[in-house]
């Protein structure tokens, strides 16, 4: 065979070799790595199964039991709705810190506008839900239009709502009984209803509808592309001919929303209105969508994810509190589980670099 020949035959034999080391060459780390990068959702969902699982075989019925199992969501549910939000805005490569304040306001606001002004509910409901609205808003124009950061504006929004609510509440509690009496529908969240032997909600099923929907949104609709596009790389989304500032205060007045129903099912949830209540939402909400798996730098993750998120936050809060430990095993494991996901998303990060 001549020198040509065998050129000609290595050559040909050339691509099949490659062909053979692309579909092969990736090691079951490598593969692991790419699914949870196209799969935010699964690194909470696995550990919210093994909590589950680790839980109820050493708490046995106490804690698989389907009233223990609702109870969780049933505790969760405030935070799952402003963790919901907060999913949001993270998803942009933004933050919130206001979004407890834009809650407790909106509920103070349901109570104050029925029982100083002599509303009907349902319009003082419907006012609380708007100024929840407006303030997002404003957030969003102030990030999207004047070009602030979001962490400094929302820092700002948070002590001007929470002075602004009890300077207007005059840090007065509205009393579950006089709720009760007086206007059961602000309570409404907070009705429960019993299927088999767990106990649900209407707060918990908002929740429940709500990351149903926002998931659905993000997911096939052009806004959803779009709030990623935004969060994943701004500059290319708007030479794509994406309406960057339109989707920020979209964006910013959506969780504003969301967090002013929050604020009506905080009023179910405690029976009562408090300008007080609520003070650790903004810290919570963050918790649960790192533990999520939404990154931090925008662009990737679900609301799935921060679902799962919160329901780890109430597997572990009430599995300890079953279990008879001190409450600050419950700080210290969703602390070391906060480092773990930002570390985890930072591998997982390595996959698109």
């Amino acid at each position: 065979m001549s020198q040509s020949d065998n050129y000609e035959a290595s050559a040909s034999s050339a691509p099949s070799e490659v062909a053979s080391f692309d579909g092969h060459g990736k090691s079951l780390v490598d593969r692991f790595q790419h699914l949870l990068h196209t799969t935010p959702a699964l690194v909470p969902l696995i550990v919210l199964v093994i909590s589950i699982i680790v839980f109820g075989i050493t708490l046995g019925s106490r804690f698989f039991s389907p009233f223990a199992l609702t109870l969780i969501l049933q505790q969760v549910q405030i935070v799952g709705i402003v963790a919901a939000a907060q999913s949001l805005v993270i998803l942009t490569a933004g933050i919130d810190l206001s979004v407890g304040a834009i809650a407790v306001i909106s509920s103070v606001i349901m109570g104050q506008f029925t029982f100083r002004y002599g509303l009907p509910v349902s319009v003082s409901i419907f006012c609380g839900l708007t100024v929840g609205t407006a303030i997002g808003a404003l957030n969003g124009w102030l990030v999207a239009r004047v070009k602030l950061p979001p962490f400094i504006v929302t820092l700002g929004m948070w002590q001007i709502v929470l002075a602004a609510n009890f300077l207007y509440s005059a840090n007065e509690t509205i009393r579950s009984q006089d709720i009760a009496e007086q206007a059961p529908l602000l309570q409404l969240m907070g009705a429960k209803f019993s299927v088999g032997g767990a106990v649900f909600t209407f707060g918990v099923v908002f929740m429940l509808v709500l990351v149903l929907i926002l998931a659905y949104v993000l997911r096939h609709t052009a806004w959803g592309r779009h709030v990623y596009a935004v969060g994943d790389d701004p500059e290319a989304a708007e030479l794509s001919g994406v309406n960057v500032k339109g989707v920020l205060i979209s964006v910013y007045a959506l969780a504003g929303l969301i967090c002013a129903f929050a604020g009506w099912a905080l009023i179910g949830r405690i029976g009562s209105v408090s300008p007080t209540s609520g003070q650790l939402l903004n810290i919570e909400s963050i918790t649960a969508v790192v533990i999520g798996g939404i990154s931090l730098f925008g662009g990737r993750g679900s609301i799935l994810g921060t679902f799962f998120g919160a329901l780890i936050v109430g597997v572990f809060t009430l599995g300890l509190r079953l279990a008879g430990a001190d409450a600050q095993w419950t700080y210290l494991l969703i602390g070391t589980l906060i480092i773990a996901a930002v570390a985890v998303d930072q591998w997982i990060r390595k996959v698109a670099a």
